[in-house]
């Protein structure tokens, strides 16, 4: 998922184009004060003539309790993008209020209450500690994310490459994500020169169970594709477990070997998912 500035209106043009899953159309950190009414007012004319084609489009809004925050929901909820990205939510009251004010604004423009998705944004401490119960406060939040710069700051420690000190965050948040069955975000790596670093943070919030990681620049999008994507060697596998299933199915067995190694459901539900990830079609296997 690319950050792209809500006041760059050539990044904003292009955004589409870059070849990230998704695109995060930013009013909040990436813009100074005095750009905000700008930023929001070029986001949304954005919104309504861009064709950003297959890419997915979120909006971060600025914080509720921000001069700019129902503003920014006034602006950007009645054109409806894939989802609303909310930053620095701590507690269910706070979602709540967002809730009516997004309810509010789509009825006055006759839009349903299910179309639009939530992502929300974990910041603090309290956050972290409350994760669970925002993850599975409405079925309209189908993501949630770690913001790492902001939890760094909030926890009073100096964010290290190697994730020390938000590793138990992470961890914590991908575990409410998982419990929810909805998707999980990993924060931005900041240097953008550091390609090898980047690969290697990837590589570990992979292992972590996070669905995808946010960027900052283009250019790292080859490095967390190629790390997320399954590899040739990964799809056969996982082709040979699900004919094999199939296969077993069909003869009543549940459990059976391939290669040597057990197979169950499990194991069973890894393959579909890396097939599913490589986008091959289980029919045709």
């Amino acid at each position: 998922m690319l950050y792209i500035p809500g006041n760059n209106p050539a990044m904003l043009q292009q955004g589409g184009v870059y070849g990230a899953d998704g695109i995060l159309l930013d009013l909040e950190d990436a813009v100074a004060l005095n750009q905000k009414d700008a930023a929001r007012i070029l986001v949304s004319h954005m919104l309504q003539h861009i064709d950003y084609d297959t890419c997915e489009v979120t909006v971060r809004v600025n914080h509720i309790d921000t001069p700019f925050g129902e503003e920014d929901l006034h602006a950007i909820v009645p054109l409806q993008p894939h989802a609303l990205r909310l930053p620095k939510v701590e507690t269910a009251d706070e979602l709540q209020r967002i809730l009516d004010i997004v309810h509010k604004i789509e009825e006055e423009h006759d839009l349903p209450h299910d179309q639009m998705k939530l992502h929300v944004m974990i910041e603090t401490a309290l956050g972290v500690e409350n994760v669970y119960k925002l993850a599975r406060f409405s079925p309209r939040i189908d993501a949630i994310s770690i913001g790492g710069q902001d939890l760094a700051a909030d926890m009073q420690l100096v964010k290290s490459n190697d994730g020390i000190g938000i590793d138990y965050a992470r961890k914590q948040i991908v575990m409410a994500a998982k419990a929810c069955k909805i998707d999980v975000f990993d924060t931005v790596y900041v240097d953008v020169d550091d390609e090898e670093g980047l690969r290697v943070e990837a590589e570990y919030i992979k292992k972590l169970g996070f669905t995808g990681k946010a960027i900052i620049n283009p250019r790292q999008i080859e490095i967390v594709n190629d790390v997320f994507t399954p590899t040739e060697k990964e799809i056969r596998k996982a082709a040979k477990i699900y004919k094999a299933f199939e296969r077993n199915t069909a003869e009543g067995i549940g459990v059976f070997a391939v290669d040597g190694k057990m197979v169950d459901a499990p194991v069973v539900q890894r393959a579909i998912r890396v097939l599913e990830m490589a986008d091959v079609d289980l029919s045709t296997l």
